[in-house]
């Protein structure tokens, strides 16, 4: 792997209210608790998951 590691910035930009609980308890494992809400995560394949489970209510950034 490379030294430094390519990183993505999530941002929660619509509720989890009404949806399934495991979008809920995704968005949860990704670092979000609440709309506009920024965490940077590495760039890998489980986060990447995650993120394309819950696709329709964040944002993502490459930095």
């Amino acid at each position: 792997m490379s030294a430094k590691a390519k990183k993505l910035r999530i941002k929660q930009v619509r509720s989890t209210i009404g949806r399934k609980a495991d979008q809920g308890a995704t968005i949860r494992a990704l670092g979000l608790k609440r709309i506009n809400d920024v965490v940077e995560q590495d760039d890998t394949p489980v986060i990447r998951g995650m993120i394309f489970k819950v696709k329709h209510l964040i944002e993502v950034e490459e930095v």
